[in-house]
């Protein structure tokens, strides 16, 4: 596993075009650089049909911001066949990368030795659910490759976007706080649901204050996975004038059974929104996390900047 500075440098870069003049002239492709490590999206959580399609869409996301990214997908409960497990993905592209090596230099094909990371790994995460993170960095461990594990998807501005659009999606809140006309069933108290604890809850505060900032109402951090915290966050919603609540589930949705969530929505009383799913700020945020953990941003791509 790398150092969490990024990789080392040296990584070959595919050089862009040259430009054509004019002050109408097409923009420059964004694409990933020739040698690039692999983006490999870790999802949690039971795999299934439902949560294969949420991680290929969030991976065909990326790809579309970033042409020529090398997108895998790894399940931390996976089973090697159907679903490939995130350590057996890890392994393979590790191997792959020092096969490529290998077969230039037989084939007399000038070639830079890998080096730095075979793979940077995005928890598909919106906050930080420590059992599951854990879980993710002993696989990395098992791995025996050199990877660089990133941070969860959250907090974000982006996050308090999807939760508002999840809202609005089932008309508990205003789609645009702009409009003039009065949604009769939005919520005036909204419950933010995490997983993770204590550490969860405080993480989901801080996208809980953006999201209560653009719809004008309350907003409060409660956790799924600890018995009476949504109930504890309900009454006190209700205590400070709330009548009309909702629930926000702040999960992207591999994460959680679908029992914990329902579980959660009988015990608060009240309507609730969709998960935050493929919403195209979650491959947005993901491939951000693995442009930040090169060192390197979108632009930089485009430029045919190294890699350090």
């Amino acid at each position: 596993m790398s150092s969490p500075t990024g990789p080392a440098s040296g990584l070959p870069v595919r050089m862009p075009r040259p430009r054509q003049p004019g002050r109408h002239r097409r923009p420059e492709p964004v694409v990933a650089p020739e040698g690039a490590p692999a983006f490999v999206l870790a999802v949690p959580g039971t795999p299934g049909s439902a949560s294969r399609g949420l991680a290929e869409e969030v991976v065909s996301i990326a790809r579309s911001e970033l042409p020529g990214l090398d997108a895998r997908i790894g399940y931390l409960d996976g089973d090697d066949d159907e679903y490939p497990t995130l350590e057996s993905v890890l392994a393979r592209t590790a191997a792959e990368r020092t096969a490529r090596y290998e077969q230039a230099l037989a084939a007399g094909r000038e070639a830079a030795e890998p080096q730095g990371p075979a793979a940077v790994v995005v928890p598909l995460l919106a906050g930080p659910e420590s059992a599951l993170m854990r879980r993710i960095r002993q696989a990395v461990m098992d791995s025996r490759t050199a990877v660089e594990l990133t941070d969860v998807l959250g907090p974000h501005p982006l996050l308090a976007e999807a939760l508002h659009v999840r809202l609005s999606e089932t008309g508990l809140a205003r789609a645009d706080r702009a409009r003039l006309f009065t949604v009769t069933t939005a919520a005036d108290g909204i419950i933010l649901a995490t997983v993770g604890g204590d550490e969860a809850v405080q993480a989901a505060g801080i996208t809980g204050m953006l999201l209560a900032a653009r719809l004008a109402v309350p907003v409060m951090a409660a956790a799924l996975d600890e018995e009476g915290s949504v109930a504890a966050v309900a009454e006190q919603l209700r205590g400070s004038g709330s009548t009309q609540l909702a629930l926000a589930p702040y999960v992207i949705g591999p994460e959680v059974p679908d029992s914990l969530l329902d579980a959660a929505v009988k015990e608060a009383d009240c309507a609730t929104a969709e998960p935050l799913g493929a919403y195209p700020a979650i491959g947005k945020l993901a491939l951000s996390h693995y442009t930040t953990a090169l060192g390197i941003a979108p632009q930089q791509l485009a430029q045919g900047m190294p890699v350090h």
